[in-house]
C-alpha cells in the first residue's frame, strides 16, 4: 500500500462503507431481480419441504384439486351431452319438416337423409357423453 498524506485524510469525510485508506473498490457483480427471486424461492422451497404442516397442506391441496378436476370433467361431459341432445332435437324437428316436404314431393330424398343422419349423429354424441359420465 502506498503511504497516505495526513493532510488528505483530514480534508476527506469519513465514510462508514469504505475505509479511508482503501486503494480500490472492487465492482460488485450485478444480479437480476428475477434471479434473486429464483434463489429465494428455491431456498424457501427447501425449507418448506422440511415442514410437516407445509407437506400436509400441499397434499390437501392436491387431493382437493384432483377431486375438483373430476367433478368439473363430469360437469363438462353433462353440459356437452345436453347441448348435443338439444341439437339432435332441433335436427329431429328439421327431419319431420323434410319428411313432410318429401312426402308431398317438394324435395328429394337427399335432404331428408341428411337431416336424419345429423339427428342420429348428434343424438349419439349426446347419449355417449352421458354414458361416459356414468362410467366415471
Amino acid at each position: 500500500m502506498r503511504p497516505v498524506d495526513e493532510r488528505l485524510l483530514r480534508r476527506t469525510r469519513a465514510c462508514a462503507i469504505v475505509a479511508p485508506r482503501a486503494d480500490k473498490i472492487e465492482a460488485v457483480s450485478k444480479v437480476s431481480t428475477a434471479r434473486k427471486l429464483g434463489v429465494a424461492a428455491r431456498v424457501a422451497s427447501h425449507q418448506a419441504q422440511r415442514s410437516r404442516t407445509v407437506r400436509a397442506a400441499k397434499h390437501a391441496a392436491s387431493t382437493t384439486a384432483r377431486a375438483l378436476g373430476r367433478v368439473l370433467h363430469q360437469l363438462w361431459l353433462e353440459v356437452t351431452g345436453v347441448v348435443f341432445l338439444l341439437m339432435a332435437l332441433s335436427f329431429a324437428a328439421a327431419s319431420v319438416k323434410e319428411f313432410g316436404r318429401y312426402h308431398s314431393g317438394q324435395s328429394g330424398p337427399g335432404r331428408l337423409a341428411l337431416a336424419m343422419l345429423a339427428t342420429l349423429a348428434f343424438a349419439w354424441f349426446g347419449l355417449s357423453s352421458f354414458w361416459r359420465v356414468r362410467k366415471k
